[in-house]
């Protein structure tokens, strides 16, 4: 079993970590794109350019976490460090399997809605989901400071320098 992340899964990582928080913070154009058309109304030409850059990111994230997940059947990952306390391992398994599902889910919520007008997708997709992936994002980077700073393992070390 490997004691570090690859560095091509250390790529993907961090890629995908910046193409999800873009998507996240500047969702505006695609909300406001979003509701004009789910009413009906016309775009212009700038509304989908600009609500095109996200509903790209997020297609993009959908084959990175596809190229990711490969990575991680066939490199594996490191084992859980022994100071985490069992229950916490089971809490981050499930916590990072739940990333691994909004990864596809999302983007594939967002399609539907975007490309094929489905408004049951475009809710789940900028309500749930998108809270979801706060509170899980929020939690990953509280769980690696506890590792760093609190149990003092090598978490961080094997997700930035191997």
């Amino acid at each position: 079993m490997a004691l570090s992340f690859t560095v091509p899964q250390r790529i993907l990582h961090w890629l995908m970590a910046a193409l999800i928080l873009f998507n996240l913070i500047f969702s505006d154009a695609m909300e406001t794109a979003g509701r004009l058309m789910f009413r009906g109304q016309t775009l212009t030409p700038e509304q989908v350019s600009a609500a095109n850059i996200h509903a790209y990111v997020g297609i993009g994230v959908l084959v990175l976490a596809l190229i990711r997940l490969c990575l991680r059947f066939m490199q594996g990952v490191p084992p859980e460090p022994i100071q985490e306390p069992p229950f916490l391992r089971v809490v981050a398994r499930i916590s990072h399997w739940a990333f691994y599902a909004l990864f596809f889910a999302m983007p594939l919520a967002g399609i539907g809605a975007w490309y094929f007008g489905n408004t049951t997708a475009a809710f789940v997709h900028s309500g749930p989901m998108k809270l979801l992936m706060w509170v899980l994002i929020v939690a990953h980077i509280g769980g690696a400071l506890v590792h760093q700073f609190y149990w003092k393992t090598d978490v961080l070390k094997r997700m930035t320098s191997g």
